[in-house]
């Protein structure tokens, strides 16, 4: 029998908080980010209602078509990689973005948030894995990056982000979450600063990633399961209505 998406997220936040208490902090010291890529408004509004409130996306091209169907609730965050001719476009619809990989995509955040009145959020993204197939800034150039995040006018950074290499083996996550917590916890002594998020883990690894330390978990197929990919309603289509979050 198929469960149900609040059967699904009671399971996931049980073995979150059981994580949690292991490495000594509070059952509810890390939160679940709901991966909304490729489900659509409906199953947005169902996670709202199910008590998630932060959304990720990967896409800012799929999150302007789909956030504009989906009025007043949720905030929401940019999980994948972000191209600096996106930036503009992104600040509009993000309030967070956890994929900050260079010093010049930094600059260009900065510099079009000031110009159009926003104070966004940012994670820098850590290649801890060291794979070439993986964005993300080296460990030993991390330093830099953050003197730079710490001199910009307008965003704020909150701290860091990582994706473990894929493996059918949770553990095999956890060195890469452990060196990512070490990371913070070098650039907070460093810098005399606060950078109080870490987001990594995912549908595969969110409990060890919740017991090294995780503060945003990005679960998406662990909450919704596997569907057909949603898509907007092309142009001269019947437009789907917009989908209500807040009753």
């Amino acid at each position: 029998m198929e469960t149900s998406l609040e059967e699904r997220l009671a399971e996931i936040r049980e073995k979150v908080a059981s994580s949690c208490r292991k490495s000594g902090r509070g059952p509810d010291a890390a939160e679940i980010i709901a991966v909304t890529k490729t489900h659509g408004p409906e199953a947005i509004r169902d996670a709202w209602r199910a008590g998630l409130h932060i959304m990720g996306e990967n896409k800012v091209q799929e999150a302007a078509a789909k956030i504009p169907s989906c009025v007043s609730g949720p905030e929401w965050h940019l999980i994948g990689h972000l191209q600096k001719n996106k930036v503009r476009h992104a600040l509009s619809l993000f309030s967070t973005i956890h994929s900050v990989d260079s010093a010049e995509l930094l600059l260009a955040i900065d510099r079009i948030a000031d110009e159009d009145g926003h104070s966004p959020k940012v994670l820098l993204e850590v290649n801890v894995s060291g794979e070439s197939s993986k964005f993300g800034i080296r460990p030993d150039a991390l330093p830099g990056i953050v003197e730079t995040a710490m001199s910009c006018r307008r965003l704020s950074l909150e701290g860091f982000m990582t994706m473990a290499p894929f493996s059918t083996n949770p553990e095999d996550s956890r060195p890469h979450f452990a060196r990512l917590r070490e990371l913070r916890d070098d650039m907070e002594r460093r810098f005399g600063a606060s950078f109080p998020r870490l987001s990594m883990g995912m549908s595969g690894d969110y409990a060890v990633a919740a017991e090294e330390g995780a503060t945003w978990l990005r679960i998406g197929t662990a909450l919704f399961g596997a569907r057909e990919k949603w898509r907007p309603a092309a142009s001269g289509e019947n437009s789907d209505e917009t989908v209500k979050i807040l009753d």
